[in-house]
């Protein structure tokens, strides 16, 4: 999606009465997403608006209605709520959770490649999520970094279920759908062969090596050359890219991305568990993954901010305002600048990451395992030594 300001003749609107649209988010090929205000519950909301062409088209609109209402019923943390889905003014929409942050897309072009404990730190949650929809029979089909939302609060959510699913059963997938997320297709969704739980697994795998990398695998002059790529290439192991990557992120990354869909990990829930006996053995961390500075969603709440008046009109209708949107209730909050949120461009850096937090971090938790291990020794050598002390004492006296 262009994540970058635009003026758009919805915004003003009220959609089916209730969602007022205060600023475009970002556009893509088949949708655009506003930042609103529910206006019955006075709460801030994301809203998906489907391009009007779609709008014609009963199939997908009951594909549409039924994957909203599917995705709706899933309850995760990782996962971005669906509140609602209807259709006004020729478009279908989605009203969706409002996530205050940006995309894991805009913080790897702000800060590039991560180490191993914050990769973990992305991962953990996506999977987390994925686990939760793929218990549920679900699967995602479209996961890539613009997919991944990150909070001002650290909090990783994955959005956008069941959309693609609509688009491709309906017969109506676009260009663009499929050939803009070229770089995370899995070779089964590239053959048109079945897509399930390890189609996502795959998709994550590609998304592991990015994060690790701060590149995709594959490479082409083309979207369909970089789609088809991967039916002959095995995905090389991170470490080939960039150096200090540990071995055990290279097998997480070779096991989720093998061609074979059963030589994959079995689903979500499998995979999250390899990455936390991963995090377990290498002592990683823990990390509080920081939204991205100059992200669409921030810019977008900036926008409404400061562009429109605080009046709202008694009246509200589907059709544009003449002038500008008033101003949702809340505010964009200031990132926050405590180092451990973002980490400035250093000496000693893996992946454009200072390791000397890395290692401060691994330091302190090993050298709070070594005080209570001396106070436990220290308190068994007095006990013993108390002991010795009291049986030679009842010795003398007998």
């Amino acid at each position: 999606m262009d994540t970058r300001p635009h003026s758009d003749a919805l915004v003003g609107a009220v959609m089916d009465g209730r969602y007022r649209i205060d600023a475009v988010i970002a556009t893509g090929g088949t949708s655009t997403v506003y930042r609103g205000l529910d206006v019955r519950l006075d709460r801030p909301v994301a809203l998906k608006v489907m391009d009007a062409r779609y709008a014609g088209d009963r199939d997908f609109l009951a594909r549409f209605q039924r994957e909203a209402r599917a995705v709706a019923r899933l309850k995760d943390h990782a996962l971005v709520a669906v509140y609602d889905q209807g259709f006004d003014g020729g478009h279908p929409f989605l009203v969706m959770e409002l996530i205050e942050g940006g995309t894991l897309r805009e913080l790897l072009q702000e800060r590039g490649p991560m180490p191993p404990h914050a990769v973990a730190a992305v991962l953990s949650p996506v999977l987390s999520g994925l686990a939760v929809a793929h218990r549920a029979g679900l699967v995602h089909r479209d996961i890539k970094p613009e997919n991944v939302l990150i909070s001002d609060d650290g909090d990783v959510k994955i959005a956008d279920f069941g959309l693609v699913r609509a688009l491709a059963e309906a017969k109506i997938t676009s260009t663009s759908v499929i050939l803009g997320t070229a770089a995370y297709l899995s070779p089964e969704q590239v053959g048109s062969a079945d897509v399930g739980p390890r189609s996502d697994v795959y998709s994550v795998g590609i998304l592991a090596y990015e994060l690790l990398t701060g590149v995709t695998p594959f490479h082409g002059d083309s979207a369909l050359a970089v789609a088809y790529a991967r039916m002959d290439n095995d995905v090389p192991a991170p470490s080939a890219a960039i150096a200090g990557v540990p071995r055990q992120f290279d097998d997480l990354v070779l096991a989720a991305t093998a061609r074979i869909p059963a030589d994959r990990y079995a689903d979500a829930q499998v995979m999250g568990d390899e990455l936390d006996a991963i995090v377990d053995e290498l002592d990683l961390p823990d990390f509080r993954v920081p939204a991205p500075r100059n992200s669409a969603q921030h810019l977008s709440a900036t926008a409404v901010n400061v562009q429109v008046p605080r009046d709202r009109p008694t009246e509200v209708t589907s059709r544009p305002a003449t002038g500008p949107a008033p101003t949702p209730r809340q505010h964009t909050r200031e990132l926050p600048r405590d180092p451990d949120d973002w980490i400035d461009s250093a000496p000693r850096q893996f992946a454009g990451i200072d390791m000397d937090e890395f290692e401060w971090a691994r330091q302190r938790a090993r050298r709070a395992q070594l005080f209570w291990v001396i106070a436990v020794l220290t308190l068994t050598g007095l006990i013993a030594v108390g002991s010795w002390s009291l049986g030679s004492h009842l010795n003398v006296l007998l």
